[in-house]
């Protein structure tokens, strides 16, 4: 089992580092353009994509959890329909934010307040970043797929391919054609597309089996897809919770006093840094829990619990030793400005004991994604959102001001995580009920 779950969570754990490598180079790109813009423009745009794309997220999660199921239970039929029933919902949803693109610009632009330069070049930023919009949620219903195929290697390949063609692609379309930040959007668009093409090519070479199963009327399953609707609506809500709840933190920041904002901003990365090791562990969670659920094997089903658990509290325990004893030295890699490090100092006890309290949250979130108990994990984020961490903020914030605010985060995660773990008897190890003993050593190869 220990090799399983690290045969997943490696790649895993590599794949998501590639990500702030991008963000660092079209950073380095745009900032060293002779107006500061287009830096601002990039940055404008980004954030827009990410919260768009991150709230939809479900489409790689819930595809993660059905592949899994219909793998473990030796379901071909449904492993094909899985694939191409998230496809066109992916390829749906990217149409649609094409469509909706000059309105959704204009309410992101509603809520800010950014100089008349910045605001053109950003829009024309995002009308070009929303041409990738089919195929970046296309690839993110791939990724679940092959997550579910307990497949993390072609994940790691295609964040690989995918960022160096885009890396290249800025680099030409800015040094080689003279463009500024439109160059930067063009590099993603192309890089997106080139990450769909090779992901086609994967599966036509080595699922070849699985394509074969295709059907329109499989697909067209209307029971099926309902569950695929229910699923991922659940998911959506408890992505939109989450988001929530950083946005409110983010929000109440500057009221809080001068310059708690960028501390609090700079604090936020170590939980970042924490993210990209202990998804490795919770992807590998969903994949493993997916297919033992689908397998009706309860002894690995908690086996994988377990040992995902185990893994990832011990790599919490490094990362609480490393924040406690470099969080200086990190906090100056974000910032030269020693008021704004000295701030953030005063609360990085915060971040220090954050590794182990938000391991259970993040483990539960793998382990429910892979069984597909959507509404209990929805539930919990409803409860935990709007019953415990918004009230807990308000009840502390006069007398303790930004520890205030920490203080409530920090609740929120307690009551994410045993709100899961009370719920798990029933919507995780109730779903399969315990085999006679003579058949414990079974389970699929």
């Amino acid at each position: 089992m220990n090799k399983q779950i690290l045969r997943l969570a490696i790649p895993n754990i590599i794949s998501n580092l590639t990500v702030p490598l991008l963000s660092s180079v079209d950073t380095a790109l745009v900032g060293h353009m002779e107006e500061v813009y287009y830096l601002e423009a990039v940055a404008m745009g980004g954030m827009i994509f990410s919260m768009a794309y991150w709230i939809f997220g479900f489409l790689r999660m819930g595809s993660t959890g059905l592949t899994a199921q219909a793998l473990g239970a030796g379901n071909k039929t449904e492993i094909t329909a899985v694939l191409f029933r998230s496809l066109a919902l992916a390829i749906s949803l990217g149409l649609l934010m094409l469509l909706l693109q000059k309105y959704l610009a204009d309410l992101a632009f509603h809520f800010t307040d950014v100089e008349t330069a910045v605001e053109h070049h950003a829009r024309e930023y995002l009308a070009i970043r929303f041409l990738a919009a089919p195929a970046t949620l296309a690839m993110m219903a791939i990724h679940g797929w092959f997550l579910g195929m307990q497949n993390a290697r072609f994940p790691l390949v295609l964040a690989l391919i995918t960022n160096l063609v885009n890396i290249g692609a800025n680099l030409f379309f800015v040094y080689s054609l003279g463009m500024k930040s439109e160059g930067v959007a063009w590099g993603t668009v192309l890089a997106q597309y080139s990450g769909i093409l090779l992901a086609g090519i994967l599966i036509a070479k080595h699922y070849p089996q699985y394509l074969r199963q295709f059907t329109f009327r499989l697909v067209a399953n209307l029971k099926e897809l309902r569950r695929l609707f229910s699923l991922n609506f659940d998911i959506f809500l408890r992505s939109l919770c989450l988001e929530i709840s950083y946005v409110f933190f983010f929000l109440q920041s500057p009221l809080l006093g001068d310059n708690i904002l960028a501390a609090n901003q700079l604090l936020m990365q170590f939980w970042m840094l924490l993210a990209f090791g202990i998804d490795g562990f919770a992807f590998a969670a969903e994949s493993l829990v997916g297919r033992f659920v689908g397998a009706r094997d309860a002894v690995r089903l908690r086996q994988a619990v377990r040992s995902s658990f185990v893994w990832a509290l011990g790599l919490a325990a490094v990362y609480t030793l490393v924040f406690a004893a470099l969080a200086e030295p990190i906090l100056y890699i974000f910032t030269n400005k020693p008021e704004i490090v000295g701030l953030a100092i005063s609360f990085v006890g915060w971040v220090v004991i954050a590794p182990l309290i938000n391991v259970p949250p993040f483990i539960w979130d793998g382990i429910y994604i892979g069984a597909t108990a959507s509404a209990a994990m929805r539930n919990s984020m409803l409860f935990s959102t709007f019953l415990i961490y918004i009230p807990s903020f308000y009840l502390f914030r006069d007398s303790l001001g930004n520890d205030g605010l920490w203080l409530a985060m920090t609740i929120f995660m307690l009551a994410r995580g045993i709100t899961l773990t009370v719920f798990a008897k029933k919507h995780i190890f109730g779903i399969v009920p315990r085999r006679p003993a003579a058949d414990d050593a079974g389970g699929i190869s």
